[in-house]
């Protein structure tokens, strides 16, 4: 009897973090139509680019390629993530008390829009709460990039 009360308590717990989890991501995208399509997109297009390395959680990948998620250097340094996402950053990058120093590439076919989708998905998802990173705010920060 026990042992079915605990097995019961554990799959309840498991169902409550799984129903917050995605009533989360419903109230993010029940609300302004445009954050909407550029975090839907902006997914897409993580996963095609960013997942690989960072993974589709974003924790990173041990020491090679770090977390976005919980990343004091995402948190701090917003201008220079749009920057590396379109001309890469090679040498070492402290995240989190821990240096990375696996090249990242750039994706210079990504056009300003895109990058924006990509940062509107990384910055409103995981420990991220950030909003709407639209597009001319990306343009703008990517006209200051040094190549």
């Amino acid at each position: 009897m026990r042992r079915s009360n605990l097995c019961f308590g554990i799959v309840f717990i498991a169902v409550i973090i799984l129903i917050s989890c995605n009533t989360d991501k419903k109230n993010q995208l029940s609300g302004d139509p445009k954050f909407k399509q550029y975090y839907i997109q902006g997914e897409q297009l993580y996963v095609t680019h960013c997942s690989n390395c960072h993974q589709k959680n974003g924790k990173g990948l041990g020491l090679l390629y770090p977390p976005l998620d919980t990343s004091d250097y995402m948190q701090q340094n917003l201008e220079d993530v749009l920057c590396l996402m379109r001309y890469g950053k090679s040498g070492e990058l402290l995240v989190n008390g821990k240096l990375y120093n696996q090249q990242m590439p750039g994706v210079t076919t990504l056009t300003d829009l895109e990058i924006a989708q990509i940062a509107t998905y990384t910055y409103n998802t995981w420990s991220h709460k950030k909003g709407l990173i639209d597009v001319k705010q990306a343009r703008e920060i990517l006209s200051r990039c040094s190549p």
